[in-house]
């Protein structure tokens, strides 16, 4: 479940498909606001694992060295030797879901080659769960009793402050469909008149900035292109059963009902394959053991949420070096 897909090219620094550059050394400070919030992070962390373990999940982990990444557009994970770290666990994660696992999570790091921004970094922190049998919207329910657990365990409380907004992470949810949030701050359908490009520029610039703030948002039942790794819906598979979930502004994770036809998967990795291409960036290996494996995998609901955004959330941090010690600088990534 890979998160903040159309986010991914919005960070500062080396452009999305630049090769890695290296560069001498370049002093990193701690600032007084990380340490301030450093015990914050890791009462979250204990936070996040207590609520698990009381869901009846099971912790795992799966390697961050891998050597077939899923091919997304925008999204370059770093080579390692004749391997890959991982921009997510997903696949391997779903291999343990096919082989019988029902309920499973992990924290872990993470890496996409050239991002840096106040909300991106190379390696960052991701919390990953699946439910097997399960849907997005149990993926949901869990994320919904999930925020307001660990706002208490943090702040003391649910009503959070973040950017001078008050946000209160126990209140409803406001749930809606992507194309009535198009329709209503855009002004088309991209369910009835798809446009990759469109879509993704009028996320960031028109719809983001028009979801409210004061509590969580989530925005559901994604084009069908713009579906990834999400099972279409049976009653209109123009969309799919994907959802995003937001909080004070900003995107925190990205949740499917999986797919589990590994013909259509296949399908729908090669069609990636083909647009990184066009995009002038490195295709991946297709995972052929993912493939081979995901027929045996139940229908299942996953989410990937980013630890270092939901700390900045619960710390009301402006920056991920808020968060998150010695990451590279903007403008001098190694």
């Amino acid at each position: 479940m890979h998160s903040e897909n159309h986010e991914s090219s919005a960070g500062v620094g080396l452009p999305a498909s630049a090769p890695v550059a290296f560069s001498a050394p370049v002093a990193v400070p701690v600032s007084d606001a990380l340490l301030r919030n450093l015990p914050r992070r890791a009462a979250l962390l204990r936070a996040l694992r207590g609520f698990f373990d009381a869901a009846g999940f099971v912790e795992v982990e799966t390697p961050v060295r891998i050597p077939a990444p899923a091919n997304e557009p925008h999204i370059l994970p770093p080579p390692s030797g004749r391997a890959f770290l991982r921009s997510s666990p997903e696949l391997q994660m779903k291999r343990l879901l096919a082989a019988g696992m029902e309920r499973i999570w992990q924290i872990g790091p993470c890496f996409r080659q050239g991002e840096r921004g106040d909300r991106h970094a190379p390696e960052f922190t991701m919390l990953e769960w699946y439910r097997a049998p399960g849907t997005a919207a149990m993926i949901l329910d869990d994320l919904l009793a999930m925020l307001p657990a660990a706002a208490r365990a943090v702040c003391g409380t649910e009503r959070i402050r973040f950017r001078g907004a008050a946000v209160d992470l126990a209140a409803p949810a406001e749930v809606l469909p992507v194309r009535e949030a198009y329709r209503r701050f855009a002004g088309w359908d991209p369910v009835e008149a798809w446009d990759s490009d469109r879509f993704d520029v009028d996320m960031a610039l028109r719809i983001e900035p028009a979801l409210p703030r004061d509590r969580v948002c989530v925005l559901v039942e994604y084009p069908a292109p713009a579906a990834a790794l999400a099972r279409l819906l049976e009653s209109d598979p123009r969309v799919s059963e994907r959802w995003e979930a937001y909080a004070g502004g900003m995107e925190l994770a990205n949740a499917f009902g999986e797919l589990c036809d590994a013909v259509e998967q296949r399908r729908r990795f090669e069609a990636a394959r083909d647009e990184k291409i066009a995009c002038g960036e490195p295709p991946m290996p297709l995972d052929e053991e993912f493939l081979a494996d995901l027929p045996s995998m139940p229908p299942a609901g996953g989410a990937a949420l980013g630890v270092d955004r939901l700390a900045m959330l619960l710390a009301d941090a402006e920056s991920i070096d808020d968060v998150r010690p010695f990451l590279p600088p903007v403008g001098a990534l190694w």
